[in-house]
């Protein structure tokens, strides 16, 4: 998964636990670029009377890098509080809720959006609202039209919180049995007959905060580049959750009480790093350290134990990558640095030489009139690894560059294994579709409409 659960204390926290995040120039707006962050993984859609929603005692941030240092130079910070309308009953909704200020809405939630930048903090917003949870068609009737309600401009910007479909789709529960890809089990260690993927994520919902600027807004010299060779096009990419450093149970008010100054709870920048890359003894202080420190998890990249368990889980299917024991140059440019120029035709979108995992976006790539969910592996530039699409393929690409396609790109002397253009865990997004619009997850599913699944033993 991308990073859904990734590590063993955030799995303990899902209200801080950072499931995926995005970065892209906006299809609909080629002049902004879109920064989405998800939280709060595996949300079933029934999940009342006390549905899911943002943690009012969390700072979550998007943050900005746009001078190669590994750290923030801006950073867009939300902040959220919920209240209680009536206090008598246990009920989310005693009524239909037909729009996002109803009365019926028994808990609302609201936040504040922040800009951080050379130290100074900017209230762009102080109380923006969010929509209620797509309880069913009694409660929440015409959901769409209701969450759309929820799309707030703030200046130029276009700001959402609240939630969405997981648009993120993998086999955990094959690949997490020994590392198992369903379409080629038949060549595993433990072979079994060969059947299409199973999506793990289908019908999950998620929390987004979703945000839309201007380009300028967030480039290194305020502009809106056009040249994608010039190092001023790139920005850095990832969001970040905070906790207060102390929490103390009050049981005055039955909850507890964050004391003392932000502390990092959880981090994510590119998908499956921390889920696939770090090991398990390092995953908790993974989440706890900035990026610009990231040359202490260098060594995992360079040589992943992915790469190693392939040619022993598939004997015979990777000789080629069984002897390579080259440091991963093409792992180290896709999630620590950037890709220099000169190594993809065209294409570049190197940060400098701080290791620091973040998402790499050339804001002077236009969106691809014909998108390739392959991203920039299958020839479009404007997908993942440049910065990641809400429809990109990641768990392909990932496998596919882990399992060799990627090394020819710095060490012309390395052949791919025959496989490598195959291997896949085969699923796709069969979550509700995504839209061509902000925020460009789709809706949620809802609690009545929702047939929960089938457990086999």
């Amino acid at each position: 998964m991308s990073s859904h659960r990734e590590a063993p204390e955030t799995a303990k926290d899902p209200v801080a636990d950072s499931t995926d995040v995005y970065a892209f120039v906006s299809p609909d707006r080629p002049d902004t670029v879109t920064l989405i962050a998800n939280y709060i993984p595996f949300q079933a859609p029934d999940g009342g009377p006390n549905f899911y929603e943002f943690g009012d005692d969390v700072a979550y941030d998007i943050h900005i890098a746009n001078q190669g240092k590994g750290e923030p130079d801006i950073t867009y910070r939300f902040k959220f509080h919920t209240a209680v309308r009536n206090p008598t009953t246990f009920l989310y909704n005693t009524g239909q809720i037909t729009s996002i200020n109803s009365p019926n809405w028994n808990r609302p939630q609201f936040y504040s959006v922040t800009r951080i930048k050379d130290g100074k903090s900017k209230v762009l917003a102080p109380k923006l609202a969010c929509p209620p949870v797509n309880i069913g068609p009694r409660s929440t009737p015409n959901y769409a039209d209701l969450a759309a309600t929820a799309v707030h401009k703030v200046g130029k910007r276009r700001v959402f919180a609240g939630q969405r479909a997981d648009a993120f789709h993998v086999d955990l529960g094959s690949i997490f049995d020994l590392g198992t890809l369903r379409p080629f089990e038949n060549l595993h260690l433990i072979p079994s007959a060969a059947t299409p993927g199973v999506n793990s994520l289908q019908g999950f919902n998620v929390h987004t905060i979703a945000l839309q600027v201007p380009i300028s807004e967030v480039t290194r010299f305020g502009t809106q580049p056009t040249n994608a060779a010039k190092p001023g096009a790139v920005i850095g990419v990832w969001a970040s959750a905070h906790r207060r450093t102390s929490r103390i149970f009050d049981p005055k008010v039955g909850a507890y009480v964050g004391h003392g100054p932000w502390a990092q709870a959880s981090r994510l920048g590119n998908p499956l790093f921390n889920e696939v890359i770090v090991p398990m003894a390092k995953k908790d202080g993974w989440n706890a350290h900035r990026p610009k420190g990231d040359h202490r998890y260098a060594k995992y990249v360079n040589h992943p134990e992915l790469a190693k368990l392939l040619p022993v889980l598939y004997p015979g299917v990777f000789p080629n990558l069984a002897g390579y024991h080259k440091a991963r140059a093409d792992l180290n440019a896709i999630l620590l640095t950037g890709i220099p120029s000169g190594v993809v035709p065209g294409f570049q979108n190197f940060t400098g030489p701080v290791e620091s995992d973040m998402l790499r976006l050339n804001v002077a790539i236009p969106p691809s009139s014909s998108p390739n969910n392959l991203g920039l592996v299958a020839g479009d530039a404007a997908g993942f690894p440049n910065g990641r699409r809400v429809d990109d393929d990641v768990v392909t690409i990932e496998l596919r560059a882990v399992a060799g396609l990627t090394i020819p790109l710095v060490d012309p002397s390395f052949t791919p294994d025959g496989a490598v253009t195959a291997i896949q865990d085969g699923t796709s997004n069969t979550n509700t579709a995504t839209t061509s619009t902000f925020p460009y997850l789709g809706n949620p599913g809802g609690g009545y409409q929702t047939v929960p699944g089938t457990a086999a033993v």
